[in-house]
This record gives structure tokens, sequence and C-alpha cells, in this order.
């Protein structure tokens, strides 16, 4: 089971246009955004597919106020775990240690790490 990530998202409405298309999609996906209180901060609950999911779409939409939450969502990256990495690995097509690392920001222990076992090196 994958795990799921709670990500704050500050003044969400007011910093998205067509804030109503994302957050249709990211429902559509599954995922949980729901407000903080009273307050103009959200938060996002989904795992790794979905996030993944999000920042594709936003990359597609092209949506230049939206690229805000491409690259915090990036930022859960750093915490993945070496099953997350090689599920990843897997989708990528001829994937190089140079291309893991700049789709996940691993460190290059990790991206060598993961390469061995698909390699069947490890």
């Amino acid at each position: 089971m994958e795990t799921i990530n709670t990500i704050n998202l500050p003044s969400f409405l007011r910093r998205t246009v067509k804030a109503y298309l994302l957050k249709a999609h990211i429902r559509h996906l599954g995922c949980e955004l729901s407000r903080i209180g009273r307050s103009r901060n959200w938060q996002l609950k989904a795992n790794f597919s979905q996030l993944q999911a999000i920042i594709g779409f936003i990359e597609q939409e092209n949506e230049q106020s939206w690229i805000w939450l491409a690259k915090l969502l990036k930022k859960e990256y750093q915490h993945l775990s070496h099953d997350n990495l090689l599920a990843l690995a897997l989708r990528i097509e001829n994937v190089t240690i140079a291309a893991l690392m700049a789709h996940t920001d691993c460190t290059l222990a990790q991206a060598r790490k993961v390469l061995d076992e698909l390699e069947g090196l490890d």
C-alpha cells in the first residue's frame, strides 16, 4: 500500500487561476483536497502516483499560475522510498542515472542502487 502524503497548499485559490478546473482534476484522481478551517490555506492528501498524475496534468495544461503547485509537489520526491524510486524507474524508458536524478531529485547513491537492482546486479 502506498503512503499518503499530506501537503499544505498556502493561499491555494488566490495563487491559482482557473482553480475550479485544477480542483476538479485533483479530485477526479481520487485525491483529497480540503480547506484548512476557515483560512485561505488548503491541504492535499495524495499518494505518489497521484502526485505524479497531478504534476503531469499541470505540465500538460501549461497554465502559468499552476507552476508553483508542480514545484511544490516535486519537492515531495525528496521523501521517496526505495520502492517508489524503483516503480518510477520502471515507468521511464531507457532510464539512466542522470534521468532518474533529474525526475526525482534523488541522490546519486539512491539512483545507482535502483538501477543496479533493475539490471539485476544487486
